[in-house]
């Protein structure tokens, strides 16, 4: 049996794991950004997935920090969105919660106007949802 500074140990060692991967999923995103998704089909599915796999990571690093620094037990997108807010680790729920909704439509249907909605949604209001949101976690790091 562990005790409790060696449970806390181990949960700041999955959110830095899971920061890690996060972070990759977030830079891959800011480089898919630079490319010309407007008019490039291949490139544009390409940063949907890459909003995909950053928006889970997202949540998931958001919920690993929760466990480890305030030692609020979560789970699942929507209550940790919901409890990360109520802690302050930022200040629009609603983004997030479109951010989510977006996830939801890009990744159980594929459809050419969905796609551009939400590359849309990807470039005016993730973006800087996701930068500060990458900016807050490096301070735990």
């Amino acid at each position: 049996m562990i005790n409790q500074d060696e449970a806390k140990k181990l949960k700041r060692i999955r959110f830095e794991q899971r920061f890690s991967n996060f972070e990759k999923a977030y830079m891959r995103l800011m480089e898919f950004l630079k490319e010309d998704t407007e008019h490039d089909v291949v490139s544009r599915t390409a940063l949907v997935h890459a909003f995909e796999f950053t928006f889970e990571l997202s949540w998931k690093a958001m919920k690993d920090l929760l466990e480890w620094k305030d030692g609020i037990e979560v789970s699942g997108p929507s209550t940790v969105l919901q409890e990360a807010y109520e802690q302050k680790y930022f200040k629009d729920t609603g983004i997030w919660a479109a951010a989510l909704d977006m996830r939801n439509n890009a990744s159980h249907i594929y459809n050419e106007e969905v796609a551009v909605e939400v590359e849309k949604f990807i470039r005016v209001q993730f973006k800087p949802l996701v930068s500060d949101l990458y900016g807050f976690f490096k301070k735990y790091l």
